[in-house]
């Protein structure tokens, strides 16, 4: 237990741990028994192993107390109905207000049990037990929760804070290749908006990364969530200083949308084009070199993310794509806000890009053969 890393998101009376580790799905009783309450509900993705989910209830050791419900995986749980399935589903157990919800599985399974924990019975525990690198780095950390509508990605949700987040790293050695490297994507994320030297790391290590060495990975995990709890610590609703995570963000939610969630795109693939579009656009705008494109280009194409639209599928609609981006949660007063980079490692809110740069952007991207 010695050898596992804590970190605190640091939100005062709310503050939590985020503990990283080896072997912690079941050897986390000592984390566990100061946050959970009784009933327990461990919200699953249907296709997390057996063993993982036996390995977390030995850890709670109170198995008469404890149910385990299972979301079917993919994105289209994260949606009205499949909210009101998991709402069912844990109020057919009778639960009162002292429950906790541990969602175990990645994003899609985290985003919706936060939100579930967050109304029902208007608020109950919530434990996060993320099981992709994409989970562990990004959505796990900060309490964002929420689901899609027909309008676009994560627009109904809340902001609730998890009690603790288990980190096991582990569970990475079951993630396919294109999963983890999805989860990556978020990791060169916090390298590019204020850690320059991280992202040199990155750049010097990345064979050690993608061949999931334990040390590597828990470095890269603990640096993404040491980044991320600070920006969180300073602006837990994304008033300020927080937007910065959406670096990539805009411009991949849109891809994602024009691609119907279908699979053939994933998020983290979605958003390491769209960290490339943000360096592009930031370029059209006098922000940022060609040297600095040239490096984000190289080192995501070397950890084998897609880097161009044109990767995914040809034939964009560019009109499509400007209406996705017009329904971003950024957008503030009908104008597009652009997480932006001044330079790798410095990056920054520009608020009101105007419309004819982006869509010139967008097409420029779109017909760029050398991305």
């Amino acid at each position: 237990m010695s050898n596992n890393e804590i970190i605190q998101v640091d939100l005062g009376a709310r503050a939590y741990d985020i503990v990283i580790g080896q072997g912690l799905l079941a050897n986390s009783v000592s984390y566990l028994e100061t946050v959970i309450s009784f009933p327990c509900f461990i919200i699953a993705d249907s296709n997390i192993p057996e063993n993982y989910i036996a390995d977390l209830k030995k850890s709670i050791g109170n198995e008469e107390h404890t149910h385990v419900i299972k979301v079917p995986s993919g994105e289209s749980s994260k949606s009205f109905s499949g909210l009101e399935k998991l709402l069912d589903d844990v109020f057919s157990y009778n639960p009162e207000r002292k429950a906790t919800l541990i969602a175990l599985g990645g994003g899609v399974v985290g985003d919706l049990t936060g939100f579930a924990a967050s109304v029902l019975l208007r608020g109950v525990n919530f434990i996060q037990v993320p099981t992709t690198l994409l989970s562990q780095v990004d959505s796990s950390v900060g309490g964002k929760t929420g689901v899609n509508n027909r309008f676009g990605k994560n627009l109904v949700g809340s902001f609730y804070q998890p009690r603790l987040v288990l980190i096991d790293i582990d569970v990475l050695n079951s993630l396919s290749h294109r999963e983890f490297l999805a989860g990556y994507a978020e990791v060169v994320k916090y390298g590019l908006i204020n850690d320059y030297e991280f992202f040199g790391w990155l750049e010097a290590n990345i064979d050690r990364v993608v061949a999931k060495e334990p040390d590597a990975l828990k470095y890269i995990i603990a640096k993404s969530c040491a980044a991320k709890a600070d920006i969180v610590a300073k602006d837990e609703k994304e008033g300020g200083v927080r937007a910065l995570l959406n670096l990539g963000h805009t411009f991949g939610h849109a891809l994602e949308q024009q691609m119907g969630y279908d699979g053939s795109l994933v998020h983290g693939e979605a958003v390491a084009i769209g960290m490339i579009f943000a360096f592009c656009l930031a370029k059209e705008l006098g922000y940022t070199s060609d040297d600095d494109i040239k490096r984000v280009k190289e080192h995501l194409a070397k950890s084998g993310l897609p880097i161009s639209p044109n990767q995914i599928k040809e034939n964009w609609d560019v009109d499509q794509l400007v209406a996705a981006m017009a329904k971003d949660k950024k957008v503030v007063d009908g104008k597009l806000v652009f997480i932006l980079p001044k330079a790798i490692g410095d990056c920054f809110i520009e608020k009101g890009v105007d419309s004819k740069i982006i869509r010139a952007t967008i097409q420029s991207f779109l017909s760029n053969s050398d991305t």
